[in-house]
């Protein structure tokens, strides 16, 4: 066997199981609320976000990504030296994986997009200097500690604190919420269309204008939303005759319950086609580098290494994702349909916002602020606060840590291998 098929094969399984601890982490936040709430069964919550996931990872995914996660190191300061980036992709892989395994392990969520940009920015100081580093993305990523949560929390109380006065407080939840189903629907549908557009296929580069993009699509959310409230009738009916006694969901709660699991889709499916390439694209540089002995400023990333990236995600959930779940879906504050649906539906529409600004957000720091915000509507009392000390906590050390164990695993490979 010789030496290129062999760094082939580790980077392979390394890309593996960095793609299984996304899923373990990443993956578990979207379906957190679902499983929490009780939407969701376990296995269907693994099997819907399996399929949405590697559809997005490969309908959307980065088929072309930087070979220097984010744009945070220039490639070609290494262009003498590929050896080098290989390796140091290796550390960053092994470091970013290592810390979101751990993270996993005590159900923290963390990002893994900053585990993965603090292992590179440790392997480009050491290498290259930190000079070469550009330090306003990391800035940048400091900055959305405070905006994703707070934004998620903002938006996500809001909607829960206008279900709650509007429908759970009615004198008659069943009337009031097929009364306002079509206007809840019609934004539902809006959102998760433009977020589908602009977030869930951004890496496919589609130039349609926003505004432009937004005419074209009001006239089909109105259209669901007028045909939501027969549905919605329909529902509450069905489940009041069919149970009228059961302790499970009420009928209203079980509109919410489907609306929550179309929303966790939608999140799901932007995870596969955002957030598969941080496993799966410093693989695709050491493939790269493999083949063609040079430092590559873009890499093509095969069809195959998303799909079997997507899987591998899923996989990942699947083993060990249900500690971060638990954290998200119940341990944070109790998770109903109708909370869950808010935290997930404010998640999505806060990241659409966030995007089109030009804010900088992470997804799963959105989707834990989303959470806290339906908490913090309900009562400070109704959020274990411990729990999110340590998950604050978790984020802090997420950069310097992959960071430091990046470095130092680097310079032990060069001291062997080089």
């Amino acid at each position: 066997m010789s030496i290129d098929i062999l760094v082939l094969i580790i980077a392979a399984l390394i890309g593996l199981y960095m793609a299984a601890n996304i899923g373990a982490n990443d993956l578990a936040n979207a379906m957190g609320t679902s499983v929490g709430s009780g939407a969701l069964t376990l296995k269907q919550a693994v099997l819907i976000s399996i399929i949405t996931n590697v559809l997005g990872a490969c309908l959307a995914g980065g088929h072309v990504t930087s070979t220097i996660s984010k744009g945070l190191i220039d490639p070609a300061l290494l262009a003498n030296e590929p050896n080098r980036l290989m390796l140091g992709m290796f550390a960053a892989l092994i470091a970013a994986s290592l810390w979101v395994h751990l993270a996993t392990y005590f159900g923290l969520p963390v990002s893994t997009t900053h585990a993965i940009v603090g292992a590179v920015v440790g392997f480009g100081i050491i290498s290259v200097g930190a000079g070469a580093v550009s330090w306003g993305k990391i800035i940048t990523i400091a900055i959305s500690w405070i905006i994703s949560p707070a934004a998620g929390a903002l938006i996500a109380g809001t909607i829960f604190y206008l279900a709650e006065k509007k429908i759970l407080s009615a004198r008659d939840p069943h009337a009031a919420a097929v009364h306002y189903a079509p206007a809840l629907i019609f934004f539902v549908v809006l959102v998760l269309i433009l977020s589908f557009i602009f977030k869930g296929l951004k890496n496919l580069h589609i130039e349609i204008g926003f505004f432009y993009t937004l005419l074209l699509t009001i006239p089909f959310a109105a259209m669901t939303g007028l045909f939501g409230r027969t549905w919605v009738r329909w529902q509450v009916q069905r489940k009041r005759e069919l149970q009228p006694n059961s302790k499970r969901f009420s009928p209203v709660e079980s509109v919410f319950a489907q609306l929550q699991v179309l929303t966790a889709c939608y999140v799901a499916f932007a995870h596969g086609a955002n957030d598969v390439a941080n496993a799966i694209g410093p693989l695709a540089a050491i493939y790269s580098v493999v083949k063609t002995k040079s430092v590559a400023l873009q890499v093509e990333v095969p069809f195959w290494m998303l799909f079997v990236g997507g899987i591998a995600v899923g996989g990942g959930l699947l083993a060990f994702g249900t500690r971060v779940m638990q954290t998200i879906g119940k341990n944070i504050t109790e998770i109903t349909p109708i909370r869950g649906f808010c935290a997930e539906f404010g998640a999505a529409t806060t990241i659409l916002i966030c995007s089109r600004l030009g804010l900088p957000v992470s997804t799963t720091h959105v989707l834990v602020g989303s959470v806290v915000g339906v908490g913090i509507m309900r009562g400070m009392g109704t959020l274990d606060l411990r729990i999110l000390k340590n998950i604050g906590l978790s984020w802090l050390v997420t950069l310097p840590f992959t960071l430091v164990l990046a470095m130092v695993l680097y310079k032990v490979f060069t001291l062997i291998l080089l």
